[in-house]
């Protein structure tokens, strides 16, 4: 039987959500945890991979078992406490079989969270004092509905056959007096991407590049032409989407 487990998680302990050979990560803690529930070995899949540090209020991955469970939400409840206070199980739902947590995601979306001011919430945020122009970053947000490679927001020497991605949503908004959302949405994202525009972006907010400039960085398809990466402890994985028909079983 397949599953798809849906969690969420502090990474700021973590080496980000792939297994790795000199760090823990999230996907190692999962996959411990569920081999010693249920007494075989377990390999959970990931809809992504975000980066050490980088957090998820809502990650999903898929698991096999030879055994269905009778109770995924009460297994649900038994794996929390398996999992430190930093990784949360929020269900564990039936898929069909052929269903997969990365490849039949139909849109993932990210937010990333500036602030302007001293917070006690800042581990979750990046402190930004500087003045930003959010009018002007969002009509370079804009523009990145115009194309679908995205080389210059890459991670360079990374296994992908394609720097493609269909971007549908891009949008900075005001949460609080000192606190700015900027949340984006794409068929799929490359590694380090989303930290790479917002780096672009605030280049843009504070008079660095114009627009014109920034259109000029993501044609030009090199990731040295762009911005230097934001830290990784203000960005979420917010929500990923499938088919309905992943659930008719």
């Amino acid at each position: 039987m397949r599953y798809f487990i849906y969690l969420s998680y502090d990474g700021a302990h973590y080496h980000g959500w792939q297994v790795q050979p000199n760090g823990i990560s999230v996907q190692e803690v999962l996959n411990k945890a569920l081999s010693t529930l249920l007494r075989e070995p377990i390999e959970v899949t990931g809809a992504g991979r975000t980066d050490a540090g980088v957090n998820a209020s809502l990650m999903v991955a898929h698991f096999d078992t030879e055994a269905p469970l009778n109770s995924p939400s009460a297994w649900a409840g038994r794996l929390n406490k398996f999992l430190p206070r930093d990784i949360a199980i929020h269900k564990i739902i039936p898929v069909i079989p052929d269903a997969h947590a990365r490849f039949s995601a139909t849109s993932r979306t990210y937010h990333y969270y500036i602030i302007t001011e001293k917070s006690p919430f800042e581990p979750y945020a990046y402190r930004y004092p500087l003045p930003l122009d959010f009018d002007k970053m969002n009509e370079a947000a804009q523009t990145l509905f115009d194309y679908i490679d995205f080389t210059s927001f890459s991670k360079l020497h990374t296994d992908v056959k394609t720097n493609n991605c269909r971007i549908m949503y891009a949008k900075w908004e005001q949460v609080s007096p000192i606190k700015w959302e900027f949340t984006i949405t794409a068929d799929r994202f490359l590694r380090n991407m989303v930290r790479a525009i917002v780096g672009t972006l605030l280049d843009v907010g504070r008079g660095v590049l114009t627009i014109e400039q920034f259109r000029t960085i993501i044609e030009k398809k090199d990731r040295c032409s762009a911005g230097t990466s934001v830290p990784g402890n203000a960005l979420f994985l917010a929500d990923i989407t499938y088919p309905d028909n992943l659930f008719d079983l």
